[in-house]
Formats: C-alpha cells, sequence, structure tokens
C-alpha cells in the first residue's frame, strides 16, 4: 500500500513562485529517491475552526498562505531508504526554504484507502 509524507507549510503569499519553483526544483530528486507522485496545493478556501484549523496549526500570519503538500510513495521502506539519501544529497540542501521551516508540519501516513 503507498505510504505519503504530508506537509503543511505557512509560505509567505509573495513567495508563491518561489515556493512553486522550490517545489519544481525538489521533485526530481524526490523521483530518483523512489518518490511516484508530488503533490503541491496553494491554499484558496481554508475556512476559521471553532477549535483548531490550518491557520492555527502553523499559525499564519496576515501576510501568509496556507501550503498543503504530499509526496506518494509506493511504500514505507522506500520513502525510509529514499529520505536516507536524500539527507546526504547537496542538491536538497542547497535549495532555499521560501517558508518558514520551524511552523511547517509534516508526517508520514500509511494509506488505508485509496478510491
Amino acid at each position: 500500500m503507498p505510504f505519503l509524507d504530508i506537509t503543511v507549510i505557512p509560505v509567505p503569499t509573495a513567495n508563491k513562485a518561489e515556493y512553486l519553483d522550490h517545489s519544481r526544483a525538489s521533485t526530481p530528486i524526490f523521483k530518483e529517491n523512489g518518490a511516484t507522485r508530488v503533490t503541491e496545493t496553494w491554499g484558496e478556501d481554508i475556512p476559521d475552526g471553532k477549535l483548531t484549523d490550518f491557520k492555527k496549526a502553523v499559525q499564519l500570519k496576515a501576510d501568509e498562505t496556507v501550503a498543503v503538500g504530499w509526496i506518494t510513495w509506493p511504500d514505507k521502506a522506500t520513502r525510509d531508504a529514499g529520505w536516507e539519501k536524500m539527507m546526504k544529497d547537496e542538491r536538497l540542501s542547497a535549495l532555499s526554504m521560501p517558508f518558514d521551516g520551524k511552523r511547517m508540519i509534516f508526517a508520514g501516513f500509511e494509506v488505508l484507502l485509496d478510491g
């Protein structure tokens, strides 16, 4: 069953193009290391929640937009091996991050249903 790495990122709205450039530059590296797909999204309709929501989760500032992305891997073993290689890949470490990585949320998920 596929495995997903999912990120929720507060990106300065003015950095949308830079964020997309960053994603375009990193996607081939992920795919070289076993990812089957990289998906990036830009928040357009993010409602305020009563207890929590995407904005609160990343401490979104007025001049930022929430971006959500996911990397699809064939399985967790491929993902773990891919990340181990990528952490040593100078191309990935050379990319500038057009967002505050300290407020990024990320985690790995086992796919239970893919309909």
